[in-house]
């Protein structure tokens, strides 16, 4: 699901158990992730930490990130996407289960 206007967007998103998306970053936009029910790992840079329903992140631009599904339901979250350019070509994938690597 998206909402969207020039310089933001707002997505649901949704990660499987035991799944992960690509770890990635962005030039362009920074990223709110709001969980609203599942348990979520983040990797923020160089760190590691989890959230829970009603709990939040902030990424800022150009940092290294990445979503896992370490829990034994479905992970859901709200991302708001915020900057000067909102474009899936703003992002640069370092590692990606699904074989999308773009540097």
């Amino acid at each position: 699901s998206l909402i969207e206007s020039t310089n933001w967007l707002v997505k649901k998103i949704e990660v499987n158990p035991g799944s992960k998306l690509s770890l990635q970053m962005h030039n362009y936009r920074a990223e709110h992730w709001v969980v609203v029910s599942g348990e979520a790992e983040i990797q923020l840079n160089d760190k590691k930490f989890f959230l829970t329903d009603n709990q939040s992140t902030f990424i800022p631009l150009k940092a290294k990130h990445r979503l896992k599904n370490p829990g034994t339901k479905l992970l859901t979250l709200i991302e708001i996407q915020s900057g000067e350019m909102i474009s899936e070509d703003d992002i640069i994938r370092f590692s990606d289960d699904y074989g999308r690597i773009y540097k």
